[in-house]
């Protein structure tokens, strides 16, 4: 019964979104990239598919589901992102010792029972492979804010290799590598002529091509527990 209903909501979903996403999905082919390769326009809702779950689902243009994040409640010390079949893509986990600055890891997959601390890397099958770091000198008042700094852990912990600017909180941000060129964006989803206001449960994500989408979203993720 919970699977029905999941399937019910999923068809309800494609049918309010489908015509927009395709008009979205034009929009961005023609003015989000110069080369003949076309951004990826992901909608991302704040919204699990199942029953009495908090999560996020996120369908391509196309309507169809890619991802999903189920029993998301509260502020968590691990978030999994599956893909539409439930299979375990990410997960990311709350660096767990006292810190003033707050850090998530990213594992490939899903990361068992393994922390990151330097103590269980070298036993740990499930390294991470990137961390985020929220930026304890954020402006608030500044539009081009930067929230997070995104590290390559195998790069050590000197030079980020992205960073995260704009507002999370407005949905109205750009993920940048280290030469400031934009390969994710975070955007309010508009009404089409006057239609229903999507408010902040509903929104895009607009991957430019050559960086992951499972990534990108992962970004989210972690933003939604930064700055909710």
């Amino acid at each position: 019964m919970r699977i029905v209903r999941m399937w019910k909501s999923l068809s309800r979903t494609r049918s309010v979104h489908n015509h927009q996403e395709q008009h979205d999905h034009q929009e961005y082919k023609a003015t989000g990239n110069s080369t003949s390769e076309a951004c990826t326009s992901l909608t991302v809702w704040r919204k699990s598919l199942l029953i009495s779950c908090k999560g996020f689902t996120v369908i391509d243009s196309n309507g169809d589901l890619v991802y999903r994040v189920d029993n998301y409640v509260g502020h968590p010390e691990e978030v999994i992102l599956m893909d539409g079949s439930g299979k375990s893509v990410l997960t990311m986990r709350r660096r767990k010792k006292l810190s003033l600055i707050d850090t998530w890891f990213v594992h490939d997959g899903e990361a068992g029972n393994c922390y990151p601390t330097r103590s269980t890397f070298a036993a740990s099958k499930s390294m991470p492979t990137f961390y985020v770091r929220k930026n304890k000198n954020m402006l608030n008042t500044n539009p081009r804010s930067i929230l997070a700094y995104v590290y390559r852990e195998a790069c050590g912990h000197k030079r980020h290799t992205y960073m995260i600017e704009g507002s999370f909180t407005h949905r109205s941000c750009k993920v940048l590598d280290e030469s400031r060129n934009v390969v994710a964006e975070i955007k309010r989803k508009e009404a089409n002529n006057g239609g229903v206001s999507y408010g902040l449960d509903v929104f895009h994500l607009i991957v430019h091509p050559g960086f992951d989408s499972g990534l990108a979203m992962a970004l989210v993720l972690v933003l939604d527990q930064l700055f909710s």
